[in-house]
C-alpha cells in the first residue's frame, strides 16, 4: 500500500475515475469536484493519461480545455516535449508528488484517466524495472529488420515464461519492455514486484464507467469527427515538424495521421484505421480493468452523485 496515504477521509482514500477511451471520465470527474465544492470540500484532478503529459498534443488526446483546467486544478498535463520519452517510472514519481502536494493543501486528489499501467503504478506502488536504452534500441532494430513481435514473444516465453503468459503475443509495447528488462538486467521481468496479476489492498477507491459496446464505438467515431473539426490534423502536422519521440508518435490518431502526412494513406483511410484501432484499444482497456476485482462499475451516463455514493460507502469499509 502506498506509504504516503495515511489517516482517514477522502484525502487519505482518493477516488480514481477510470474507464475506456471516450467514456466520459473527465466530465464525470469535473462533476464530482463540483458536487464536492457544493459540500464545502475542495478537490483537484490528477491525470492518468500517458499522452496528455506531452505539450502540444491536446486535441488528439482530449486534454481538458483551458476553461476546464481553470475551473479545477489539474496535474500531470503538458509536462514534457513530445520529443522526449516519458516512462511509467517518471509518471509514478510525478504522480506521488502531485498527490502529496494536493493533500498538503487540504484538498482531495481525484485520479482520472485510462492508462492502466500508469494507474497501477500509483495505486499499487509498483516496483518499476529500470530502463536499458541500448538493449531497447537493439530490439527495435530487430523489429524494423523484419522480426515479428510474435517471434519476440516466443523468445520472451523461453526466457521468462511467466511474463510471456501475462501479455498478448502481439502487444508490442509490453513484449519489448519485458525483453528489454530480461536482456538488460539478467533478471526476470516477472520478478519485479508482485506482478500485475495480483490486486493487493489499496487506499484508492476505484470507479469505472461502463457503456454498451455499440454506444462506445459511436462515441469514439463522434469524438474523432469533433477533433478533426478542432484542428487535429494541423496539430499532427506541427508534431511532425518538430519530431516526436517513438512513444509520442505511437499515440492513437497521431500514428495514423502521421502515416497520412507521409503519403502512405488518404485522410479518409487514416481516420478509418484510427477509429478501428481506437475501438480495439477501448476493448483492451475494458479487459484490463475488468480483471481488477477492486473496481466498482457504474453504467453510463454516470451521475456524479452515484460516483460519490460509491466513494462514501468505500470509506466506511476497511481498505481492501
Amino acid at each position: 500500500m502506498p506509504s504516503d496515504l495515511t489517516g482517514e477521509g477522502r484525502a487519505a482514500r482518493p477516488l480514481s475515475i477510470l474507464g475506456p477511451t471516450a467514456s466520459g471520465k473527465s466530465s464525470l470527474a469535473l462533476g464530482v469536484t463540483e458536487l464536492l465544492a457544493s459540500q464545502g470540500q475542495t478537490a483537484e484532478l490528477v491525470s492518468v493519461d500517458s499522452m496528455q503529459v506531452y505539450v502540444g498534443m491536446n486535441v488528439g488526446t482530449a486534454t481538458p480545455t483551458p476553461e476546464e483546467q481553470a475551473s479545477v486544478p489539474h496535474h500531470l498535463i503538458d509536462l514534457v516535449s513530445p520529443s522526449e520519452v516519458f516512462t511509467v517510472a517518471t509518471f509514478q514519481r510525478r504522480a506521488r508528488a502531485a498527490i502529496a502536494d494536493v493533500r498538503a493543501r487540504g484538498a482531495v486528489p481525484i485520479l482520472v484517466g485510462g492508462t492502466g499501467l500508469y494507474l497501477r503504478s500509483v495505486i499499487d506502488d509498483l516496483d518499476i524495472p529500470p530502463r536499458f536504452p541500448n538493449t531497447r534500441a537493439a530490439l527495435e532494430a530487430q523489429l524494423a529488420a523484419g522480426t515479428s513481435i510474435e517471434m519476440m514473444h516466443e523468445r520472451l516465453a523461453d526466457l521468462d515464461p511467466t511474463a510471456a503468459e501475462r501479455m498478448e503475443p502481439n502487444n508490442e509495447r509490453r513484449v519489448l519492455r519485458a525483453l528489454e528488462v530480461v536482456l538488460g538486467s539478467g533478471l526476470l521481468f516477472s520478478s519485479f514486484g508482485p506482478g500485475l496479476e495480483t490486486y493487493p489492498a489499496t487506499p484508492f477507491v476505484q470507479v469505472a464507467i461502463r457503456w454498451p459496446r455499440k454506444v462506445l464505438d459511436e462515441r469514439i467515431e463522434r469524438r474523432y469527427a469533433a477533433q478533426m473539426a478542432a484542428g487535429f490534423l494541423e496539430e499532427v502536422q506541427r508534431l511532425r515538424e518538430t519530431g516526436p519521440s517513438h512513444t509520442a508518435a505511437q499515440a492513437l490518431g497521431y500514428r495514423e495521421l502521421l502515416a497520412h502526412l507521409d503519403g502512405h494513406t488518404t485522410l479518409d483511410e487514416a481516420l478509418e484505421i484510427a477509429i478501428n484501432r481506437t475501438r480495439q484499444f477501448a476493448r483492451r482497456q475494458e479487459r484490463w480493468f475488468r480483471r481488477d476485482p477492486r473496481i466498482a462499475w457504474l453504467d453510463a451516463p454516470v451521475d456524479p452523485a452515484d460516483a460519490l455514493l460509491v466513494w462514501n460507502q468505500a470509506l466506511a469499509r476497511p481498505v481492501r
